[in-house]
């Protein structure tokens, strides 16, 4: 039931996240990326903050700040760098798209650390997930930005950084509770983010947000921010790192409903079929039997 429940819990972070991909993609225009991180992860450190001291949580041990700090610059300061400029080249769905081989990503970590071991059941079920993601989305491939390829590239080699954010934060988690851990890496990489959104200049182009973007902001650091990455560390604390970054393959499926609202960006038939692949392969993978 723990399983079930940890993959439970990511499948609505993964959703959330999605529709944070075409919350970005929207703000793309008038914002760089480093100010659409800060905006993302300043905004829900200040969220997640003054819940963590009023529900007195357990903090970090202070052996283990260094590395939980580390983890949380690497993941909420480099990841999402990369991920605002990868979605800066191309549209909320294929990023996304590129996103969704998370899972993937995360087994081959998980194995080479010796975290997890590999099963047929996960390999065919993160298989089917993905392949649903494709078949999903690949109508629209065609319509795809000039030099979109550029977004794909960097998306799925930032992934990386969220594979490994995946597979070493358990333990560290364990060891505190996942919302002291969430708070301190994400107050990590909120800062390293405000230092350089201060030298570049970043925060010049908040005086000509429009009362749409401001929300649209908000809601990218209370929702995307602070709400989506909760639900996604209490999803690593109640299952393995990859049946939790199996769901990511629903990320794009949001990204693509709600970008098709803000922004045009299309929807094709495909959808439905993919969505049936989708949580398919995420059963698969999610309901394999434990050894006596």
């Amino acid at each position: 039931m723990g399983e079930w429940l940890g993959v439970a819990i990511a499948l609505a972070s993964s959703s959330i996240g999605g529709t944070a991909a075409a919350i970005t993609r929207y703000l793309v225009t008038g914002a760089d990326p480093v100010l659409l991180a800060i905006l993302r992860w300043g905004i829900g450190f200040l969220c997640l903050l003054p819940c963590a001291l009023l529900l007195r949580v357990r903090w970090p041990q202070r052996s283990d700040w260094p590395a939980v700090a580390l983890l949380g610059i690497c993941f909420f300061g480099l990841f999402f760098i990369l991920y605002n400029i990868a979605v800066s080249y191309t549209t909320a769905a294929r990023a996304s798209l590129a996103l969704a081989t998370l899972p993937l990503h995360t087994m081959v970590v998980g194995a080479i650390l010796g975290v997890e071991q590999l099963t047929a059941r996960k390999i065919i079920g993160v298989g089917i997930a993905v392949l649903g993601v494709t078949a999903a989305l690949a109508a629209g491939l065609a319509q795809s930005p000039p030099g979109a390829w550029r977004g794909e590239l960097i998306m799925t080699a930032a992934v990386f950084c969220m594979a490994f954010y995946n597979v070493l934060s358990r333990p560290l988690m364990r060891r505190s509770s996942a919302l002291g851990f969430l708070t301190v890496g994400m107050g990590a990489g909120a800062a390293v983010l405000v230092l350089a959104g201060l030298v570049k200049g970043s925060f010049a182009a908040l005086d000509h947000f429009t009362v749409a973007q401001w929300i649209a902001g908000i809601y990218l650091g209370a929702g995307g921010g602070a709400l989506a990455f909760i639900l996604w560390v209490m999803a690593l604390a109640r299952a393995t790192p990859t049946r939790v970054a199996n769901t990511m393959t629903v990320n794009p499926i949001a990204a693509t409903l709600l970008a098709a609202l803000l922004i045009g960006e299309p929807i094709t038939a495909n959808l439905l079929i993919g969505l049936v692949a989708v949580f398919a392969g995420i059963w698969i993978a999610t309901g394999e039997a434990k050894p006596a």
